[in-house]
């Protein structure tokens, strides 16, 4: 995978988390915090559990600068809806500011780390820092199913939506 495709699902993971966040916000602090059956339970429970994924384990990893803090996958690391919401949105961006500034020479390179159960791993670069983005995507799409099952109006969070809107934005701007 080369960079280029990889900032673009970097940015296609910032459109998401902030379309989905603005759907949450609409959500009821009940709704939010009740157990719909998901692997963390709640949306919320899941929404924690995309903080701790992407950026308390995986971006940590990637930026060996930055050291992983010890929880576990299903912390409440944020208890406050609205500071939930905002740290999901603001740290989306970390990756594509890690992006522009990683040597592309990783990218066909392996990762090497230490689970949280204290295995080591080494796994190829590009597919496990495509495997974070993935990941936040089968989660979305796990609370999006949860929010209609609730009632809630979703939005449309396929790749293929950011790029439409990218292409009218280059348009407008012409």
């Amino acid at each position: 995978m080369n960079l280029d495709m990889l900032t673009t699902i970097a940015q296609y993971n910032i459109w998401a988390t902030e379309k989905l966040c603005t759907a949450i916000s609409q959500v009821s602090e009940e709704d939010l915090h009740s157990n719909v059956g998901l692997p963390f339970k709640s949306i919320f429970g899941t929404l924690n559990h995309l903080l701790v994924g992407e950026h308390f384990f995986w971006y940590p990893r990637f930026n060996t600068q930055v050291i992983s803090k010890p929880v576990q996958l299903d912390s409440i690391v944020e208890t406050n809806t609205q500071m939930l919401l905002k740290q999901l949105k603001d740290k989306s961006h970390l990756w594509v500011d890690f992006l522009n500034k990683i040597d592309v020479q990783l990218l066909n390179g392996n990762l090497s780390y230490t689970t949280t159960k204290g295995m080591e791993l080494t796994l190829p670069y590009s597919a496990t820092l495509l495997h974070v983005f993935n990941h936040g995507t089968h989660h979305r799409g796990q609370i999006t199913a949860a929010l209609t099952s609730l009632g809630y109006s979703c939005p449309e969070l396929d790749l293929v939506y950011m790029l439409i809107e990218q292409q009218k934005d280059l348009q407008i701007q012409s």
